[in-house]
């Protein structure tokens, strides 16, 4: 069976090595291309570029997908079958080129979660539960026919780091057990409807802007810690910190726990020892802060930042 292979960040590197160590033929790899990044805007390549190239494997990264140059390419590759982790929307002359489709694998238990940041906006609402599925690519983004799914736990104390490690893990393991079955001729494929009993019911995963990251002390404890940990490596949760010193700052939140105490105290109010805690008031009680990043500094945890800053009197945050 040849297959092709698209897909850009870390998560998709797991399922390609995956293919690769059960034995398929992957034919090409079509990647982003390449963009600068970080400070010195230096040009870097996709994880998946990176593992490509070590592998010695046939790579391609089309700026437009419907290039005809690029599309007379790929079906030159002859693929039966395309393979989609992490990659953009492709047009139809794309997934609809192999005899055997073109599957996705998902960062959720579809049809929940459709879109960009699944990951993100599981932890962020709070779930206990998630996982991954694969299904087959139609006209419309992450609503084609479901394969298979598998689901797991979110542990309480999970960020979107450490349940995308866990979720690329199995994910590989599905994105191959998907293989194996369409190579058997054994997939029986399920409409996503049959899972919606409710549309409207139905939870969204949008790309994550910068206002999204925006903590709001309006909200009660859980839900404040929930979206510091489904932002947590990155992009980050952060508030704006006035001492009423003229020393205004942001402030980014990556580890909090929830303190749920009464108190007529307002919101958004800092508090510490200047020792060993910081405790922001919110709706229903505190967030205790664990570790934090402040504008042009490291990450650290809240003890080592008090070493070298002292709150005279309590902040205000917004």
């Amino acid at each position: 069976m040849r297959i092709v292979f698209m897909g850009t960040p870390e998560i998709a590197v797991a399922s390609l090595d995956a293919i690769l160590k059960s034995g398929f033929k992957v034919v090409g790899v079509i990647t982003a291309p390449d963009k600068p990044a970080g400070r010195g805007r230096k040009i870097q390549h996709s994880p998946v570029k990176e593992f490509a190239l070590e592998r010695g494997l046939f790579l391609m990264q089309p700026e437009n997908l419907k290039n005809p140059e690029f599309q007379e390419q790929l079906k030159s590759l002859n693929p039966h079958i395309q393979v989609v982790v992490a990659f953009r929307m492709l047009p139809e002359s794309v997934w609809a080129l192999p005899a055997l489709g073109t599957f996705n694998m998902h960062a959720s238990l579809l049809p929940q979660y459709r879109g960009a940041a699944p990951i993100n906006w599981a932890i962020i609402n709070g779930e206990t539960q998630t996982g991954v599925t694969t299904f087959f690519l139609d006209k419309e983004i992450d609503t084609g026919n479901i394969i298979a799914s598998v689901k797991t736990d979110i542990n309480p104390n999970d960020t979107a780091g450490t349940l995308h490690d866990k979720l690329k893990l199995l994910g590989a393991e599905l994105v191959v057990h998907t293989l194996e079955q369409i190579l058997k001729g054994k997939v029986k494929t399920t409409d996503q409807a049959q899972f919606a009993d409710n549309p409207a019911e139905l939870k969204k995963a949008p790309k994550i802007f910068k206002d999204d990251c925006r903590i709001h002390w309006n909200e009660n404890a859980k839900n404040i810690c929930n979206l510091i940990r489904g932002l947590n490596p990155v992009p980050g949760a952060f508030c704006e910190l006035d001492t009423g010193e003229e020393n205004k700052f942001m402030m980014k939140i990556f580890e909090a726990l929830p303190i749920a105490q009464e108190h007529d105290l307002g919101v958004g109010k800092l508090f510490s020892d200047n020792k060993t805690y910081i405790k922001i008031s919110c709706k229903d009680g505190f967030v205790d802060v664990i570790t934090m990043q402040a504008a042009g500094k490291k990450r650290m945890k809240t003890q080592d930042f008090l070493r070298g800053y002292s709150f005279s009197a309590p902040a205000e945050l917004y």
